[in-house]
């Protein structure tokens, strides 16, 4: 019976080291997506038990991203993988950090969401939402398949999409200061409406720099909005 070498042992457990934070981002990232999800759907169905599930839930992903980390650590210390193997280290270590912020952001709506429960907003304004929900999570969804495929062309594609959604985000809170000026009585749901634009704004940009660092270890160099032109 022959043995394999320590060193073709070692080289396999490294891929599979390499395996498993790659698949322990994605799981990170559709539990980011799912959080998303359930966020606008309590917010347009003013379901507060469903708000607080999603700000209960945020835990998961925060420890998800904690434990993605220390396997990131672990092979930068033990590994010291160079070259291909140390971009992917470096991109999943960027990705979980944006991914971890995405889900505050669907908690932070899930907390409005009890806030305006209270008052439920017009239906006209939370349909404008209810869009600019759903374009964000096909955003999100995505650049996670992406960065599942290290999808080049998909990744700038996502990121010249990012610049629609800062329109209908500044579309959305000119109609909202137009409203609050026209009957100051809505100022406060108003403003709460656009703290959940700003939230769905803010994932679209995490989405966009989850793009960009799949375009870093794709090509080996930082890659910029600035600098998509260049990359030919």
């Amino acid at each position: 019976m022959i043995l394999p070498s320590p060193h073709q042992h070692i080289s396999r457990q490294f891929d599979q080291e390499l395996v498993d934070i790659r698949n322990n981002t994605l799981r990170l990232g559709g539990l980011a997506e799912e959080q998303s999800v359930l966020a606008m759907k309590a917010l347009l169905g003013s379901d507060v038990a469903l708000a607080g599930q999603v700000i209960g839930d945020d835990r998961k992903l925060n420890l998800l991203e904690v434990s993605v980390n220390d396997q990131c650590m672990q092979i930068l210390a033990r590994r010291q993988p160079t070259a291909c193997d140390l971009r992917l280290v470096m991109a999943v270590i960027k990705v979980i950090k944006d991914l971890e912020r995405i889900g505050d952001d669907a908690k932070r709506i899930a907390k409005i969401t009890m806030v305006l429960a209270e008052k439920p907003p017009q239906r006209t304004n939370l349909d404008q939402l209810a869009k600019f929900g759903e374009d964000v999570v096909r955003l999100l969804h995505d650049t996670l398949d992406a960065f599942a495929r290290i999808d080049v062309e998909a990744a700038m594609e996502i990121k010249q999409r990012d610049r629609l959604l800062d329109m209908q985000y500044g579309d959305f809170v000119q109609e909202q200061m137009n409203d609050m000026s026209n009957e100051p009585r809505s100022i406060p749901v108003a403003l709460n409406l656009m703290w959940v634009a700003r939230k769905l704004e803010r994932i679209g940009d995490r989405s966009c720099n989850i793009c960009e660092h799949t375009l870093n270890y794709a090509v080996g160099k930082e890659i910029r909005t600035s600098g998509l032109g260049k990359m030919a």
